[in-house]
């Protein structure tokens, strides 16, 4: 009997994996990340190594009646450098150390025809936002066109749980729609301790998100635009986003244009914010990189830069950038990485 038990068992579990598709695929880059004046934090160092390791693990499988159910989770290692800042003193911290692996929240899909249904650490109705993040420079993609725009969206998490939402997206022929919705904690108070030079408490209010967005393809441009809003049960006015993106492609030459209003609860920040980037091909290796993107706000972040890539073939290139990063009126940062990045 026990042998019939073990039999069966075993030819189970064989049928599952026969039936199911589980891969692997991500990237990792590694190379020297610059950033001005960042020696001058006890611990830290203006240069350090830079790297990251990501590893989707995707599985799924398909119903008789062509209904496609997947899931994923994401294994990812950063250095450290950024977050390597001293909390108190006494305490000890080394610039640039290695960070340790580990799995985030899982996402879940649900697949037929042109819809598509996301639940668990899903990214939103913004984040998928055609176009918003344009080209990137820097081997770290340390310049966005995106940099003054300051609402919470729905996002994915890499490195955590997610916020355990929902993501809905129909497209039919050029256009498309999406929406999302997820529990938001908004920051709704920040309180300086009495003689505290460094810590802050805060305090959060939970309050309904949700996302939308359009998109419509003509020819070889793309126009989308997205609205997002979150409900701040007595905190105050809600907050919102309102975003347009537009991104075509001309032979070696593409780019993308972001503008748009937001209320994110923060007078220097509730403005609006605008931004482009561009990408060319000046050969067939090698591409060059430029963002710009800023806002209206006193607190805003104004980043403008320039990159390039150069094709190794087999999935490896060579990656760099140069930019600033300045926040309002205060003085710019200069930042600079160069290293190499290959796909898996």
């Amino acid at each position: 009997m026990k042998k019939i038990l073990f039999a069966s068992t075993a030819l189970v579990a064989t049928a599952g994996v026969a039936a199911a598709d589980v891969s692997f695929g991500g990237y990792g880059r590694f190379g020297l990340g610059y950033e001005e004046n960042r020696g001058d934090t006890p611990g830290q160092e203006d240069t350090v190594i830079v790297s990251r390791f990501r590893m989707n693990i995707d599985a799924s499988a398909e119903t008789d009646a062509g209904v496609k159910f997947s899931a994923r989770v994401r294994m990812q290692a950063d250095e450290q450098a950024k977050n390597n800042v001293p909390a108190a003193v006494g305490d000890t911290v080394t610039g640039g150390e290695a960070g340790a692996a580990g799995l985030n929240g899982a996402r879940f899909s649900v697949e037929y025809g042109g819809l598509r249904v996301d639940v668990g650490n899903v990214a939103g109705a913004i984040d998928n936002l055609p176009n918003y993040y344009g080209n990137e420079p820097g081997l770290e993609n340390f310049i966005g066109q995106y940099a003054g725009a300051n609402y919470g969206f729905l996002a994915y998490s890499s490195g955590g749980a997610g916020s355990n939402g929902v993501y809905a997206r129909y497209a039919v022929g050029d256009f498309a729609i999406a929406a999302s919705y997820d529990t938001a904690d908004v920051v709704t108070a920040v309180v300086v301790p009495a003689g505290a030079t460094d810590a802050v408490a805060t305090a959060a209010t939970s309050g309904d998100r949700w996302d939308i967005h359009a998109a419509y393809t003509f020819g070889n441009i793309t126009a989308a635009l997205a609205y997002g809003e979150t409900d701040v049960a007595g905190a105050g006015a809600d907050l919102d986003m309102t975003v347009l993106t537009l991104g075509g492609t001309w032979g070696a030459f593409n780019g993308t244009l972001i503008v748009g209003d937001e209320s994110t609860g923060t007078a220097n920040t509730s403005d609006t914010f605008y931004g482009i980037s561009a990408a060319y091909d000046v050969s067939s290796a090698t591409t060059l990189t430029f963002a710009y993107g800023d806002g209206s706000g006193d607190g805003d972040t104004r980043h403008v830069g320039l990159g390039v890539i150069h094709d190794l073939g087999g999935g490896v290139s060579l990656r760099g950038g140069i930019g600033e990063e300045k926040v309002g009126n205060a003085d710019g940062t200069m930042k600079a990485d160069f290293g190499a990045q290959f796909s898996f």
